[in-house]
Protein backbone atom coordinates (compact mmCIF):
# COMPACT_ATOMS: atom_id res chain seq x y z
CA UNK A 1 0.00 0.00 0.00
CA UNK A 2 1.51 3.59 -0.95
CA UNK A 3 0.78 6.03 1.45
CA UNK A 4 0.77 9.26 1.91
CA UNK A 5 2.80 10.64 4.32
CA UNK A 6 -0.06 11.60 7.09
CA UNK A 7 -1.90 8.47 6.57
CA UNK A 8 -0.16 6.07 8.87
CA UNK A 9 0.08 7.90 12.63
CA UNK A 10 3.79 8.17 14.15
CA UNK A 11 4.13 4.69 16.30
CA UNK A 12 3.30 5.19 20.22
CA UNK A 13 5.33 3.31 22.73
CA UNK A 14 3.11 0.08 24.32
CA UNK A 15 4.00 -3.47 24.79
CA UNK A 16 6.24 -4.87 21.82
CA UNK A 17 3.31 -6.76 20.46
CA UNK A 18 4.34 -9.63 17.34
CA UNK A 19 5.62 -8.87 14.14
CA UNK A 20 4.05 -10.25 11.25
CA UNK A 21 7.33 -10.87 8.97
CA UNK A 22 6.10 -13.56 6.57
CA UNK A 23 3.02 -14.51 4.45
CA UNK A 24 1.65 -17.35 5.52
CA UNK A 25 1.84 -19.62 2.50
CA UNK A 26 5.04 -18.06 1.35
CA UNK A 27 5.97 -15.39 -0.78
CA UNK A 28 4.56 -16.28 -4.34
CA UNK A 29 5.92 -15.16 -8.01
CA UNK A 30 4.91 -12.03 -9.10
CA UNK A 31 2.15 -12.45 -12.14
CA UNK A 32 4.07 -11.51 -15.29
CA UNK A 33 2.60 -12.80 -18.36
CA UNK A 34 -0.76 -13.85 -19.49
CA UNK A 35 -0.34 -17.77 -18.81
CA UNK A 36 0.45 -16.73 -14.97
CA UNK A 37 -2.52 -14.28 -14.87
CA UNK A 38 -5.27 -16.56 -16.82
CA UNK A 39 -4.19 -19.54 -13.61
CA UNK A 40 -4.93 -16.67 -11.25
CA UNK A 41 -7.86 -15.84 -12.46
CA UNK A 42 -9.18 -19.18 -12.58
CA UNK A 43 -7.94 -19.52 -8.66
CA UNK A 44 -9.96 -16.10 -7.23
CA UNK A 45 -13.47 -16.97 -9.47
CA UNK A 46 -12.47 -20.60 -7.36
CA UNK A 47 -12.14 -18.75 -3.98
CA UNK A 48 -14.89 -18.27 -1.41
CA UNK A 49 -15.72 -14.89 0.50
CA UNK A 50 -13.90 -11.32 0.55
CA UNK A 51 -11.02 -10.72 -1.33
CA UNK A 52 -8.42 -8.50 0.14
CA UNK A 53 -7.28 -5.90 -2.85
CA UNK A 54 -4.06 -3.32 -2.64
CA UNK A 55 -2.25 -1.55 -4.65
CA UNK A 56 0.92 0.20 -5.03
CA UNK A 57 1.71 3.53 -6.97
CA UNK A 58 5.00 4.98 -7.48
CA UNK A 59 4.08 8.14 -6.15
CA UNK A 60 6.80 10.82 -5.75
CA UNK A 61 8.88 8.64 -8.53
CA UNK A 62 6.84 8.63 -11.37
CA UNK A 63 4.37 10.43 -13.13
CA UNK A 64 0.79 10.31 -12.47
CA UNK A 65 -1.00 7.81 -9.85
CA UNK A 66 -1.18 4.19 -11.86
CA UNK A 67 -0.12 0.88 -9.92
CA UNK A 68 3.25 -0.81 -10.55
CA UNK A 69 2.13 -3.63 -8.28
CA UNK A 70 -1.52 -5.35 -7.52
CA UNK A 71 -2.20 -7.89 -4.87
CA UNK A 72 -4.81 -9.74 -3.74
CA UNK A 73 -5.77 -12.33 -1.11
CA UNK A 74 -8.84 -14.67 -0.71
CA UNK A 75 -9.54 -18.13 1.12
CA UNK A 76 -9.02 -20.61 -1.28
CA UNK A 77 -7.42 -18.84 -3.47
CA UNK A 78 -4.00 -17.67 -1.95
CA UNK A 79 -1.93 -14.48 -2.33
CA UNK A 80 -1.44 -13.17 -5.82
CA UNK A 81 1.09 -10.11 -6.58
CA UNK A 82 0.38 -8.98 -10.31
CA UNK A 83 2.74 -6.54 -11.81
CA UNK A 84 0.46 -4.38 -13.87
CA UNK A 85 3.12 -2.54 -15.89
CA UNK A 86 3.74 -6.06 -17.82
CA UNK A 87 -0.14 -6.74 -17.62
CA UNK A 88 -2.27 -3.59 -18.05
CA UNK A 89 -4.87 -5.61 -18.52
CA UNK A 90 -6.65 -7.29 -15.87
CA UNK A 91 -10.31 -6.94 -16.94
CA UNK A 92 -10.46 -10.43 -16.97
CA UNK A 93 -9.49 -10.92 -13.04
CA UNK A 94 -12.03 -8.05 -12.55
CA UNK A 95 -15.23 -9.71 -13.73
CA UNK A 96 -14.40 -12.85 -11.53
CA UNK A 97 -14.33 -10.45 -9.08
CA UNK A 98 -16.92 -8.14 -9.84
CA UNK A 99 -19.66 -9.42 -7.60
CA UNK A 100 -17.41 -10.56 -4.47
CA UNK A 101 -16.92 -7.69 -1.41
CA UNK A 102 -13.47 -5.99 -1.79
CA UNK A 103 -11.36 -5.63 1.51
CA UNK A 104 -9.17 -2.30 1.03
CA UNK A 105 -7.59 -0.14 3.30
CA UNK A 106 -8.41 3.73 2.27
CA UNK A 107 -9.86 2.77 -0.94
CA UNK A 108 -10.61 6.14 -2.62
CA UNK A 109 -6.41 5.81 -2.98
CA UNK A 110 -6.53 2.55 -4.87
CA UNK A 111 -9.33 2.31 -6.93
CA UNK A 112 -9.07 4.89 -9.73
CA UNK A 113 -5.81 3.06 -10.27
CA UNK A 114 -7.02 -0.24 -10.38
CA UNK A 115 -10.19 1.10 -12.25
CA UNK A 116 -7.38 2.15 -14.75
CA UNK A 117 -6.48 -1.59 -15.37
CA UNK A 118 -9.87 -2.65 -15.56
CA UNK A 119 -10.83 -3.67 -11.75
CA UNK A 120 -14.07 -1.85 -10.10
CA UNK A 121 -15.76 -3.39 -7.35
CA UNK A 122 -19.72 -3.34 -6.70
CA UNK A 123 -19.21 -3.88 -3.08
CA UNK A 124 -16.47 -3.13 -0.71
CA UNK A 125 -15.21 -2.93 3.02
CA UNK A 126 -12.97 0.18 3.62
CA UNK A 127 -11.15 -0.64 7.12
CA UNK A 128 -9.62 2.91 6.92
CA UNK A 129 -13.25 4.64 6.46
CA UNK A 130 -14.56 1.85 9.07
CA UNK A 131 -11.70 2.40 11.62
CA UNK A 132 -12.56 6.22 11.66
CA UNK A 133 -16.54 5.50 12.34
CA UNK A 134 -15.76 2.98 15.16
CA UNK A 135 -13.97 5.96 16.43
CA UNK A 136 -10.26 4.23 16.65
CA UNK A 137 -7.82 6.87 17.51
CA UNK A 138 -5.55 6.38 14.78
CA UNK A 139 -6.25 4.38 11.37
CA UNK A 140 -3.19 3.70 9.36
CA UNK A 141 -3.32 0.53 8.38
CA UNK A 142 -0.25 -0.31 10.81
CA UNK A 143 -1.90 1.04 13.86
CA UNK A 144 -5.36 -0.66 12.95
CA UNK A 145 -3.52 -3.96 12.87
CA UNK A 146 -1.70 -3.32 16.17
CA UNK A 147 -5.26 -2.13 18.06
CA UNK A 148 -7.32 -4.80 16.11
CA UNK A 149 -5.45 -7.98 16.05
CA UNK A 150 -2.59 -7.45 18.28
CA UNK A 151 0.32 -7.86 15.64
CA UNK A 152 2.77 -5.35 14.45
CA UNK A 153 2.86 -4.98 10.61
CA UNK A 154 6.02 -3.47 9.10
CA UNK A 155 5.56 -0.30 6.94
CA UNK A 156 9.19 0.45 6.18
CA UNK A 157 8.88 0.24 2.19
CA UNK A 158 5.50 2.40 1.73
CA UNK A 159 7.17 5.44 -0.26
CA UNK A 160 9.75 3.30 -2.12
CA UNK A 161 9.86 3.31 -5.91
CA UNK A 162 7.42 0.79 -6.90
CA UNK A 163 7.91 1.13 -10.66
CA UNK A 164 11.79 -0.71 -9.67
CA UNK A 165 12.40 -4.28 -11.67
CA UNK A 166 12.66 -6.37 -10.66
CA UNK A 167 10.93 -5.56 -7.22
CA UNK A 168 12.95 -6.66 -4.66
CA UNK A 169 12.22 -9.31 -2.62
CA UNK A 170 12.00 -7.11 0.97
CA UNK A 171 9.39 -5.31 -0.60
CA UNK A 172 7.14 -8.39 -2.50
CA UNK A 173 7.34 -9.32 1.37
CA UNK A 174 5.88 -6.40 2.50
CA UNK A 175 3.19 -5.98 0.18
CA UNK A 176 2.07 -9.62 0.14
CA UNK A 177 1.41 -9.22 4.01
CA UNK A 178 -0.44 -6.03 3.18
CA UNK A 179 -3.38 -7.73 1.88
CA UNK A 180 -2.56 -10.70 4.80
CA UNK A 181 -4.59 -10.06 7.11
CA UNK A 182 -7.43 -7.39 5.60
CA UNK A 183 -9.99 -9.86 5.81
CA UNK A 184 -9.43 -10.40 9.74
CA UNK A 185 -9.34 -6.74 10.27
CA UNK A 186 -13.32 -6.62 8.31
CA UNK A 187 -14.38 -8.79 10.44
CA UNK A 188 -13.18 -7.71 13.66
CA UNK A 189 -14.15 -4.47 12.82
CA UNK A 190 -17.62 -5.52 11.56
CA UNK A 191 -18.28 -7.23 14.98
CA UNK A 192 -17.01 -3.68 17.30
CA UNK A 193 -19.33 -1.67 14.72
CA UNK A 194 -22.52 -3.69 14.92
CA UNK A 195 -21.48 -3.56 18.78
CA UNK A 196 -21.61 0.05 18.81
CA UNK A 197 -24.97 0.46 16.83
CA UNK A 198 -22.67 2.07 13.79
CA UNK A 199 -22.83 -1.05 11.43
CA UNK A 200 -25.00 0.19 9.28
CA UNK A 201 -23.91 3.96 9.09
CA UNK A 202 -20.65 2.05 7.82
CA UNK A 203 -22.07 -0.14 5.31
CA UNK A 204 -23.85 2.84 3.54
CA UNK A 205 -20.38 5.11 3.78
CA UNK A 206 -18.73 1.60 1.72
CA UNK A 207 -21.51 2.12 -0.42
CA UNK A 208 -20.63 5.89 -1.41
CA UNK A 209 -17.34 4.77 -1.79
CA UNK A 210 -17.76 2.45 -4.59
CA UNK A 211 -20.40 4.00 -6.01
CA UNK A 212 -19.00 7.49 -6.37
CA UNK A 213 -18.41 8.36 -9.85
CA UNK A 214 -14.45 9.13 -11.40
CA UNK A 215 -13.12 11.71 -10.29
CA UNK A 216 -13.17 15.30 -12.25
CA UNK A 217 -9.85 16.76 -13.21
CA UNK A 218 -9.79 20.01 -11.40
CA UNK A 219 -10.38 22.91 -14.22
CA UNK A 220 -7.13 24.92 -12.72
CA UNK A 221 -4.66 22.13 -11.59
CA UNK A 222 -1.80 24.91 -11.35
CA UNK A 223 -3.65 26.24 -8.08
CA UNK A 224 -2.83 23.44 -5.60
CA UNK A 225 0.62 24.27 -6.04
CA UNK A 226 1.70 24.44 -2.14
CA UNK A 227 2.63 27.67 -1.10
CA UNK A 228 -0.13 29.59 -3.37
CA UNK A 229 -0.88 31.90 -0.72
CA UNK A 230 1.76 33.71 -1.07
CA UNK A 231 1.40 35.07 -4.73
CA UNK A 232 -0.06 37.65 -4.55
CA UNK A 233 -1.01 39.58 -8.52
CA UNK A 234 -2.81 37.90 -11.11
CA UNK A 235 0.73 38.83 -13.43
CA UNK A 236 2.48 36.13 -10.42
CA UNK A 237 -0.23 34.22 -10.71
CA UNK A 238 -0.07 33.56 -14.61
CA UNK A 239 3.98 33.30 -14.12
CA UNK A 240 2.60 29.96 -11.47
CA UNK A 241 -0.10 28.79 -14.33
CA UNK A 242 2.32 28.87 -16.91
CA UNK A 243 5.48 27.43 -14.84
CA UNK A 244 3.11 24.58 -13.85
CA UNK A 245 2.04 23.86 -17.09
CA UNK A 246 5.59 23.46 -18.66
CA UNK A 247 6.20 21.05 -15.93
CA UNK A 248 3.81 19.17 -16.28
CA UNK A 249 4.40 18.63 -19.73
CA UNK A 250 7.90 17.49 -19.22
CA UNK A 251 7.28 15.16 -16.14
CA UNK A 252 4.51 13.41 -18.51
CA UNK A 253 7.10 13.46 -21.29
CA UNK A 254 9.61 11.76 -19.16
CA UNK A 255 7.24 9.71 -16.95
CA UNK A 256 8.79 11.62 -13.76
CA UNK A 257 6.92 13.06 -10.63
CA UNK A 258 6.64 16.42 -11.51
CA UNK A 259 8.84 18.01 -8.15
CA UNK A 260 11.60 16.06 -8.57
CA UNK A 261 12.25 17.99 -12.13
CA UNK A 262 11.07 21.62 -9.80
CA UNK A 263 9.71 21.81 -6.63
CA UNK A 264 6.24 24.00 -5.72
CA UNK A 265 8.45 26.44 -3.78
CA UNK A 266 10.58 27.10 -6.51
CA UNK A 267 7.74 28.13 -8.82
CA UNK A 268 6.07 30.63 -5.87
CA UNK A 269 9.76 31.49 -5.96
CA UNK A 270 10.29 32.59 -9.11
CA UNK A 271 6.49 33.89 -9.68
CA UNK A 272 7.44 36.27 -6.87
CA UNK A 273 10.69 37.35 -8.11
CA UNK A 274 9.38 37.39 -11.69
CA UNK A 275 13.15 37.18 -13.37
CA UNK A 276 13.41 38.52 -16.94
CA UNK A 277 16.43 36.35 -17.75
CA UNK A 278 17.48 32.74 -17.44
CA UNK A 279 20.77 34.03 -15.67
CA UNK A 280 18.13 35.82 -13.32
CA UNK A 281 16.11 32.90 -13.02
CA UNK A 282 19.16 30.65 -12.11
CA UNK A 283 19.51 32.53 -8.81
CA UNK A 284 16.39 32.24 -7.69
CA UNK A 285 15.51 29.99 -4.95
CA UNK A 286 14.92 26.63 -6.08
CA UNK A 287 16.99 26.60 -9.13
CA UNK A 288 19.57 26.42 -8.17
CA UNK A 289 19.70 22.59 -8.14
CA UNK A 290 21.04 20.24 -10.82
CA UNK A 291 17.49 18.96 -11.67
CA UNK A 292 16.38 22.53 -11.99
CA UNK A 293 19.52 23.86 -14.04
CA UNK A 294 19.05 21.11 -16.84
CA UNK A 295 15.84 22.92 -18.11
CA UNK A 296 16.56 26.22 -16.79
CA UNK A 297 15.87 27.59 -20.35
CA UNK A 298 12.31 25.74 -20.75
CA UNK A 299 11.59 27.43 -16.83
CA UNK A 300 12.94 30.76 -18.13
CA UNK A 301 10.63 30.41 -21.54
CA UNK A 302 7.60 29.86 -18.99
CA UNK A 303 8.35 32.58 -16.96
CA UNK A 304 8.16 34.65 -19.90
CA UNK A 305 5.06 33.35 -21.35
CA UNK A 306 3.70 34.34 -17.95
CA UNK A 307 4.84 37.74 -17.91
CA UNK A 308 3.48 38.47 -21.50
CA UNK A 309 0.53 36.98 -21.45
CA UNK A 310 -2.88 40.10 -22.24
CA UNK A 311 -4.12 41.28 -19.48
CA UNK A 312 -7.35 39.98 -20.42
CA UNK A 313 -6.39 36.84 -20.12
CA UNK A 314 -4.75 37.04 -16.50
CA UNK A 315 -5.87 34.12 -14.36
CA UNK A 316 -8.51 35.51 -11.30
CA UNK A 317 -7.56 36.07 -7.98
CA UNK A 318 -9.62 33.11 -6.36
CA UNK A 319 -10.54 29.94 -8.43
CA UNK A 320 -14.10 30.05 -10.04
CA UNK A 321 -16.70 28.16 -8.06
CA UNK A 322 -20.02 27.78 -7.29
CA UNK A 323 -20.02 27.83 -3.73
CA UNK A 324 -20.50 30.19 -0.96
CA UNK A 325 -17.38 32.55 0.07
CA UNK A 326 -14.53 31.39 2.81
CA UNK A 327 -16.52 31.51 5.93
CA UNK A 328 -13.85 33.95 7.38
CA UNK A 329 -15.72 36.56 5.07
CA UNK A 330 -19.16 35.36 6.07
CA UNK A 331 -19.41 38.33 9.44
CA UNK A 332 -19.08 40.90 6.72
CA UNK A 333 -20.89 39.51 4.11
CA UNK A 334 -23.99 37.99 5.55
CA UNK A 335 -23.60 37.99 9.43
CA UNK A 336 -27.00 35.87 10.09
CA UNK A 337 -25.29 33.33 7.92
CA UNK A 338 -22.46 33.64 9.76
CA UNK A 339 -24.46 33.19 13.08
CA UNK A 340 -26.28 29.86 11.37
CA UNK A 341 -23.18 28.19 10.06
CA UNK A 342 -21.52 28.94 14.26
CA UNK A 343 -24.54 27.52 15.20
CA UNK A 344 -24.54 24.55 13.42
CA UNK A 345 -21.45 23.46 13.46
CA UNK A 346 -21.37 23.79 17.33
CA UNK A 347 -24.39 20.97 16.91
CA UNK A 348 -22.19 18.83 14.61
CA UNK A 349 -19.59 18.84 16.60
CA UNK A 350 -21.75 18.08 19.80
CA UNK A 351 -22.75 14.92 17.79
CA UNK A 352 -19.50 13.96 16.85
CA UNK A 353 -18.25 13.61 20.18
CA UNK A 354 -20.89 11.89 21.50
CA UNK A 355 -20.74 9.02 19.05
CA UNK A 356 -16.67 9.09 18.82
CA UNK A 357 -16.98 9.78 15.14
CA UNK A 358 -14.50 12.61 13.09
CA UNK A 359 -16.45 15.72 12.52
CA UNK A 360 -16.26 15.36 8.86
CA UNK A 361 -17.53 11.87 8.90
CA UNK A 362 -20.96 12.89 10.76
CA UNK A 363 -21.57 15.70 8.03
CA UNK A 364 -19.43 17.06 5.09
CA UNK A 365 -17.99 20.28 6.05
CA UNK A 366 -18.91 22.01 2.26
CA UNK A 367 -22.58 20.93 2.57
CA UNK A 368 -23.18 22.34 5.91
CA UNK A 369 -21.42 25.57 4.65
CA UNK A 370 -23.62 25.62 1.51
CA UNK A 371 -26.93 25.29 3.59
CA UNK A 372 -25.62 27.69 6.14
CA UNK A 373 -25.00 30.26 3.43
CA UNK A 374 -28.49 29.59 1.28
CA UNK A 375 -30.86 27.75 4.21
CA UNK A 376 -33.93 26.12 2.86
CA UNK A 377 -37.36 27.94 3.15
CA UNK A 378 -39.19 26.77 5.17
CA UNK A 379 -35.99 26.07 7.27
CA UNK A 380 -37.05 22.59 8.86
CA UNK A 381 -35.75 19.65 9.30
CA UNK A 382 -37.51 18.32 6.62
CA UNK A 383 -35.99 21.36 4.24
CA UNK A 384 -32.64 20.74 6.01
CA UNK A 385 -32.68 16.99 4.91
CA UNK A 386 -33.50 17.40 1.71
CA UNK A 387 -31.43 20.49 0.99
CA UNK A 388 -28.20 18.22 2.06
CA UNK A 389 -29.48 15.27 0.23
CA UNK A 390 -29.01 16.62 -2.36
CA UNK A 391 -25.50 18.11 -1.35
CA UNK A 392 -24.72 13.67 -0.98
CA UNK A 393 -25.37 13.14 2.31
CA UNK A 394 -26.04 9.84 3.39
CA UNK A 395 -29.49 8.57 5.37
CA UNK A 396 -27.83 7.57 8.53
CA UNK A 397 -26.39 11.33 8.31
CA UNK A 398 -29.53 13.11 7.23
CA UNK A 399 -31.20 10.82 10.49
CA UNK A 400 -28.67 12.16 12.61
CA UNK A 401 -28.20 15.75 11.75
CA UNK A 402 -31.32 17.12 10.10
CA UNK A 403 -33.06 17.98 13.45
CA UNK A 404 -30.62 19.75 15.59
CA UNK A 405 -28.88 21.40 12.69
CA UNK A 406 -32.39 23.02 11.40
CA UNK A 407 -33.31 23.82 14.68
CA UNK A 408 -29.81 25.42 15.37
CA UNK A 409 -29.92 27.28 12.74
CA UNK A 410 -33.66 28.57 13.08
CA UNK A 411 -32.90 30.23 16.13
CA UNK A 412 -29.34 31.58 15.11
CA UNK A 413 -28.73 35.68 15.51
CA UNK A 414 -26.89 37.87 14.91
CA UNK A 415 -24.70 38.58 17.98
CA UNK A 416 -24.77 41.94 19.66
CA UNK A 417 -22.06 44.41 18.87
CA UNK A 418 -20.63 44.23 22.32
CA UNK A 419 -20.60 40.42 22.45
CA UNK A 420 -17.59 38.51 22.00
CA UNK A 421 -16.73 36.99 18.69
CA UNK A 422 -17.04 33.73 17.72
CA UNK A 423 -13.27 31.68 16.21
CA UNK A 424 -13.53 31.22 12.76
CA UNK A 425 -13.38 26.95 12.29
CA UNK A 426 -12.15 27.64 8.82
Amino acid sequence: MTETPTKEEPEQAGPELPMLSVPADGLPPVVTDEAALAQTVAAFAAGTGPVAVDAERASGYRYGQRAFLVQLRREGSGTALIDPDALPDLSALGEVLADVEWVLHAANQDLPCLAELGMRPSRLFDTELGSRIAGLPRVGLGAVVEELLGLRLAKEHSAVDWSTRPLPVPWLTYAALDVEVLVQVRDVLTERLAAQGKLDWALEEFAAVANAPTPVAPAEPWRRVSGLHAVRSRRQLAVVQALWSARDAEARRRDTSPGRLLPDSAIVAAARATPRTAQALASTSGFTGRAAKTKLQLWADAVAEGLALPESELPAHAPRSDGPPPPRAWAAKDPLAAARLNAARAVVTALAEEHALPVENVLQPDALRRVAWTPPQPLDADGVRAALAARGARAWQLDLVSGPVAEAMAQARVPEPDAEPVPDAG
